[in-house]
């Protein structure tokens, strides 16, 4: 089996993977495309210094095998947290959080970069027939950033800034103007902030330092430990900041800044992917086409600049397409 292999220090392309072998719980899903998150660039960094396997956690797939006939043969997209089913955190619908949990691509389970991939039947979601496979692999990031509105109340009336303009970013911003509040993306390329002009206004992070702005909520999305301070500065006393970015290494903050001005920060991770699918489903979040590559080429999709990398990993006709059309990019 091919597939891309983190060996605790670098990254490989194999060809002599063996395929896995599904438990009594889970399903055997063949991957179709899977895309390169941020996190998985981090994880070459060190973000996950004891990990040692099989790359990636966003996928679409196709069910090969599961303990539920029902599932064989669908269309899935799936979630990357597997919990015990035991403890606290699993048995108050908190399963991301269990302490023994394993994730795809970072911690005791091996990922989706790969032909095949193994998951918890019970993670599993079905794409919905009006929605292609394509569109479907940013299931993930958009679940993501819906996470925001279900951990923070968005009042229409507030002012939000968003620091970043990734791909991240860009999600977060579709989903959170569709609230109706006023958005400010703040970035370091120029470029990429014209993507941006449709959900609010733009800025770079330095015209926002010398323009004084404040905001009641900022989301802090740029991946980089200098988020972190620069949210605190554009941050109204009482305020929010939502933490998004994970990476490699720590943030140097003056934490009784937070105290003396009782700003809540609030980390935000994984979310909810029915929502997800019902938006993409219906057309309300427009989102850039994923650049794909072969497997073989994964070195040239995580040095990718575009707004979604990606890999081209199998047969695609059930979404009436031919997969040589579609993954010539990076070649």
């Amino acid at each position: 089996m091919k597939g891309i292999y983190f060996d605790g220090k670098r990254a490989v392309y194999r060809e002599d993977l063996p395929v896995p072998e599904p438990t009594e719980t889970e399903s055997l899903l063949r991957i179709i495309y899977a895309g390169v998150c941020s996190t998985d660039r981090e994880v070459r960094k060190g973000y996950r210094p004891d990990f040692s396997g099989i790359m990636g956690h966003e996928f679409v797939g196709i069910v090969e095998q599961s303990p539920d006939p029902a599932w064989v043969g669908k269309r899935v997209v799936g979630e990357m947290n597997a919990g015990c089913g035991k403890c606290i955190y699993c048995r108050t619908g908190r399963e991301k959080h269990c302490l023994e949990r394993r994730v795809l691509g970072m911690n005791r389970k091996d990922g989706c970069f790969a032909e095949y991939m193994t998951l918890e039947t019970h993670l599993l979601h079905e794409i919905p027939d009006s929605l292609s496979m394509k569109e479907a692999l940013l299931t993930e990031p958009l679940a993501a950033a819906l996470e925001i509105p279900s951990q923070v109340h968005i009042n229409p009336d507030i002012e939000i800034a968003i620091i970043g303009d990734g791909r991240l970013a860009y999600l977060i911003a579709s989903v959170l103007h569709l609230y109706g509040a006023g958005l400010t993306i703040l970035g370091k390329h120029v470029e990429k902030l014209e993507n941006f002009k449709r959900f609010g206004k733009i800025r770079t992070a330095e015209e926002a330092d010398e323009e004084g702005v404040t905001f009641e909520v900022v989301v802090e999305a740029s991946g980089a430990p200098s988020g972190l301070n620069l949210a605190s500065r554009l941050v109204r006393k009482q305020g929010t900041i939502v933490l998004k970015s994970t990476y490699a290494g720590t943030a140097n903050v003056d934490m009784s800044y937070f105290v003396v001005n009782e700003i809540t920060i609030k980390g935000s991770r994984c979310g909810p992917f029915e929502p997800a699918l019902r938006l993409l489903k219906k057309g309300l979040i427009e989102l850039p086409p994923v650049e794909f590559y072969e497997l073989k080429n994964w070195e040239d999709a995580f040095s990718s600049r575009s707004f979604k990398p990606g890999f081209a990993i199998g047969d695609d006709s059930l979404d009436g397409g031919d997969l040589a059309d579609t993954a010539g990019t990076g070649g």
